[in-house]
């Protein structure tokens, strides 16, 4: 059986995108005035100083509108409690599973000092927040919880090696970056 090719839906395509003027004498025409101030060059015909003026200003007004676009695009999107909830579920599974899959045993493990640590990105301080407890976004760059709080909204975070169980001691030390980047570090053992 032959198969018919599916048509072409080129011609209904429509551009979002408004096309690009260089606006290349009015960036001369800047250049040569900042590199210049007291000795640019001015025409002498009025029609010219216009013309000149008028491509300024419409280079000027495209770049407001530019720099109005990109803050309206970036605006932060408030985000729903599920969808929040459901971030923070992401990002704590991650979260337990990379910490324990760094629980093995080692000779340190005896005295209770072997060292883990887990990088992690989380682009909403909300989330981040939310996840630990914390009742909004964090206010700190570093900072220490218990383990026992730690593993109440992280899970539980224990591990079997050999004949024994390994599990997390002393405190956890979170540092939190204002760009998303979290890191989670401690120690662990028997």
């Amino acid at each position: 059986m032959r198969t018919q090719k599916r048509k072409s839906d080129a011609e209904q395509a429509s551009f979002s995108k408004k096309p690009r003027t260089s606006h290349s004498s009015a960036k001369a025409l800047i250049r040569t005035i900042l590199a210049h101030p007291d000795t640019y060059p001015i025409p002498d015909e009025d029609e010219d100083i216009r013309q000149s003026l008028v491509e300024l200003a419409e280079y000027a007004n495209e770049l407001e509108q530019n720099i109005q676009q990109r803050g309206a695009d970036s605006a932060p999107k408030a985000m729903s409690a599920d969808q929040v909830a459901a971030a923070v579920e992401k990002i704590r599974k991650a979260a337990n599973s990379g910490i324990k899959k760094q629980m093995t045993w080692k000779p340190s493990c005896k005295a209770g000092t072997a060292k883990w640590s887990y990088d992690g990105v989380c682009a909403d301080p909300a989330v981040f927040g939310t996840m630990l407890g914390l009742g909004g976004p964090p206010s700190w760059k570093m900072h220490k919880m218990s383990v026992d709080d730690f593993e109440k909204h992280i899970g539980c975070l224990d591990a079997s090696a050999r004949y024994s169980h390994l599990y997390l001691k002393g405190h956890v030390n979170i540092r939190w970056s204002g760009s998303g980047e979290f890191k989670f570090s401690g120690t662990y053992g028997a």
